[in-house]
């Protein structure tokens, strides 16, 4: 009789080899046909470009995007949006949401998807099983489920959102959302300060309304912006 823990061996080898074996295999597949791509959308040759570094778990994120709504919605082609992803360490599933939208983005639906992940913020971020909550997400867009939930898992996706964050954590950002007005940081005291810079980039005679309107919101006695939660 042969020793029982050669047999043993040989097994543990063909097993191990095999689990290999399947997770280049599977890796393989969710990485099929996998593009990451530049999210923005408004004018493609916009002499204003506005940018957001963001987390979509972020509350302060957010309550922003129907101010940014609002200012694409007003401008138009006159301005091009530009979505950059920066989950934060404090948010527990920034990461798998974002990865979430690049799957999405998959089926040229990221920026749908986007506005779905803000809307239904406090429902998934408050959920035991938030990836349960994106594959709903997915399929009420009319996503390919079978492929959206394959490509979540791309390790090229997964990625591509690891190098977002530690390329807006290189640049000295600390909180979310971050905003950039033509390459410039911008400094904003209220939603009337951010949409009156935005205003003024894009007509400079409107930096007089810009001074007003600022002034107007700090008299105003309305709250400042917190930032990065």
């Amino acid at each position: 009789m042969k020793n029982p823990w050669v047999i043993i061996g040989v097994i543990a080898v063909l097993l191990f080899g095999g689990a290999i074996w399947y997770s280049k295999v599977s890796g393989e597949k969710n990485n099929e046909g996998v593009t990451v791509t530049e999210h923005s959308k408004g004018g493609a040759d916009a002499a204003v470009v506005l940018t957001e570094y963001s987390d979509f778990q972020c509350p302060a994120c957010q309550a922003f995007e129907p101010v940014v709504a609002q200012v694409l919605a007003q401008y138009g082609q006159k301005i091009r949006f530009e979505y950059k992803h920066y989950p934060l360490p404090i948010h527990q599933f920034a990461i798998q949401a974002a990865q979430a939208s690049e799957a999405a983005a998959q089926q040229g639906k990221f920026f749908e998807y986007h506005d779905r992940l803000f809307a239904e913020q406090k429902t998934w971020s408050t959920s035991q099983t938030p990836q349960v909550l994106f594959l709903q997400y997915a399929q009420d867009l009319g996503l390919n489920v079978a492929q959206f939930k394959r490509q979540m898992q791309s390790s090229v996706i997964k990625d591509a959102v690891k190098k977002a964050q530690k390329d807006a954590g290189n640049m000295g950002l600390t909180s979310t959302p971050s905003f950039f007005l033509n390459g410039q940081k911008m400094e904003i005291n209220s939603y009337e300060d951010f949409t009156a810079q935005i205003a003024a980039a894009i007509d400079p005679a409107a930096a007089a309304l810009m001074q007003a309107s600022s002034t107007g919101a700090t008299n105003s006695g309305q709250p400042g912006i917190k930032f990065g939660i």
